[in-house]
């Protein structure tokens, strides 16, 4: 078991630097190309690549039998997909607007904002939970409140998608348990793929050296940062310890603040450095302080 859970911990590991790293290919395929267009390559990638595994597990059989496409599989992808398309191209468009530091921690938000969602569904939040959020907000006003009381308006982006990720998270909680994970998965990537190049149809340019030009980033983006990270996380977490995924994952704020510092020559003031460590004490103290009141 120890094994298992050591195992586990270091995939965690692997995806959450995957993850973070992947706010960089994210910006740079924004060079050539529009957002739209960008998430929408990426996840029609994923897409292309996770099928063939899911065809390939539902043909193995055994004991177990694959669960059927039917109705309520195909409304639970759907959903989960149009939450995904919404989170995604918020935190996209943001990329343009602010610094994948910020982007990166601002995000990560989602691991405080699921248990405060979760209020309106009857879920208890403990006070970890309350202290963790005034901490964030706090850190927040650090990192993106410059002169003048001003908030960069890709940080207002970023914001609103971590409240839809934390709806979307809840989403996978409640319909994971009832579908097949990678099924939904599939699902939720190819809707997302249709509804970003949808929208890139109609708003952005759509050229063929353009796209070229962004292949690198797409690649990264949709092999690893969708196909590979997605594909670790749900082994990982067969045989995770709770605790330790929520504040594992939760490293992909830092790994984005790294990576941004190496490949983009990013740097924040004294104040915003002051403001990311706030924030992710906030992330870490609402994922642990419940846990332990609640086991006492």
């Amino acid at each position: 078991m120890r094994s298992q859970a050591l195992r586990a911990d270091l995939l965690m590991l692997l995806t959450a630097m995957i993850w973070g790293s992947a706010f960089v290919a994210q910006r740079l395929g924004m060079d050539a190309i529009g957002p739209f267009l960008y998430t929408g390559l990426r996840f029609a990638l994923a897409t292309v690549v996770l099928l063939p595994l899911v065809v390939l597990l539902s043909r193995r059989g055994g004991e177990k039998r694959p669960e059927p496409i039917n109705r309520s599989l195909l409304l639970a992808g759907l959903i989960m997909g149009l939450a995904l398309s919404l989170g995604i191209n918020l935190q996209q468009v943001g990329l343009l607007f602010t610094s994948v530091t910020n982007s990166g921690f601002i995000t990560g938000l989602y691991v405080i904002v699921v248990p405060l969602l979760g209020l309106f569904i009857g879920h208890k939040t403990g006070m970890g939970t309350w202290l963790g959020a005034g901490l964030a907000v706090a850190g927040m006003f650090l990192l993106s409140v410059g002169e003048g009381f001003q908030v960069a308006s890709g940080d207002w982006l970023q914001l609103a998608g971590a409240f839809v990720w934390g709806v979307h998270v809840l989403l996978v909680s409640f319909f994971a348990s009832r579908h097949d994970p990678l099924r939904l998965a599939l699902l939720q990537f190819a809707t997302c793929a249709v509804i970003s190049l949808v929208l890139a149809l109609v708003l952005e340019e759509i050229k063929l050296d353009a796209i070229l030009a962004a292949g690198p980033a797409i690649l990264y983006g949709g092999l690893f940062g969708v196909a590979v990270g997605f594909t670790l996380q749900v082994v990982a977490q067969k045989h995770a310890i709770a605790s330790h995924a929520a504040i594992i994952l939760s490293l992909e704020a830092v790994f984005a603040a790294i990576a941004g510092a190496l490949f983009l020559s990013e740097a924040l003031a004294l104040k915003g450095y002051f403001g990311c460590a706030l924030m992710f004490a906030g992330m870490l103290l609402a994922q642990l302080w419940p846990k332990k009141a609640l086991a006492s």
